[in-house]
């Protein structure tokens, strides 16, 4: 399988599976990633997702072999590039790197909602050394997630940072012990996955929203989204398992 798939609990790991390809996104991968964002979504069992790379690379980018040869469609109709980076969805997922994120590989870590590293990770757009631009995402999604001088020094250098550097500035929230990124992501998962699943949704598109608006639309958006959550069975498990001095019981619904 050039993306794999697998149930942990509440948890989906979703493995890029070319490690002799340093896991270079071709058109067959993209379509794979989409139909594995899809079956994450799809299945009510599972509330949170993690993206990993299977091989020494998360992901070197686009598979330049293919861009060479013409085949140079390695997106989807939804997901844009690598079937990920514009595709809708409603559940968190976490990206878990070891070894480089480059290019659009770093593209796809950006797009997604948390990031867990160890110090053998690295971070680049290197597009511009082959008279290149990063489309996917690198120069939109980069400087919300750094100081947007350091977004400018990776995008115009193409110059990697280590995954200490990415830390210390906000673009990895976890920085864990080598080859522990699934593990680490996966706890960090269960801390999620213990908190109602409809307000967890909800909640992340509020941020994602609320952080293109000024504070009184982003406070008019959580109230729009809370609305339905607030019919939910969930909206009225928690309040009671407070009284009750019990863990709530979360059924999505």
């Amino acid at each position: 399988m050039i993306v794999e798939y697998e149930k942990r609990g509440r948890t989906a790991v979703i493995t890029l599976n070319r490690p002799e390809a340093r896991n270079a996104v071709s058109g067959e991968l993209a379509r794979a990633l989409e139909e594995a964002i899809d079956k994450l979504e799809a299945d009510d069992d599972v509330w949170v997702g993690i993206l990993g790379g299977n091989g020494p690379v998360f992901c070197a980018g686009a598979d330049l072999k293919a861009v060479a040869s013409g085949k140079a469609n390695l997106g989807t109709s939804r997901g844009g590039f690598g079937g990920f980076v514009t595709l809708e969805r409603t559940k968190p997922v976490i990206a878990a790197v070891e070894g480089p994120a480059v290019a659009g590989g770093c593209e796809l870590v950006l797009a997604c909602d948390l990031v867990v590293a160890s110090p053998n990770a690295s971070f680049g757009l290197p597009e511009v050394k082959r008279s290149l631009v990063a489309m996917a995402g690198g120069t939109t999604r980069l400087p919300k997630r750094v100081p947007q001088n350091i977004a400018m020094e990776m995008a115009l250098t193409g110059d990697t940072i280590t995954a200490e550097r990415a830390h210390q500035h906000g673009l990895v929230n976890i920085l864990c012990e080598p080859g522990e990124a699934i593990n680490e992501a996966i706890s960090l998962a269960e801390r999620i996955n213990s908190n109602a699943p409809l307000a967890v949704r909800a909640t992340r598109k509020a941020v994602l929203e609320g952080a293109m608006v000024d504070d009184n639309e982003g406070i008019r958006i959580a109230v729009e989204l809370f609305a339905p959550v607030a019919k939910s069975e969930d909206a009225k498990e928690g309040p009671l398992a407070f009284v009750e001095k019990r863990s709530p019981e979360w059924k999505a619904r």
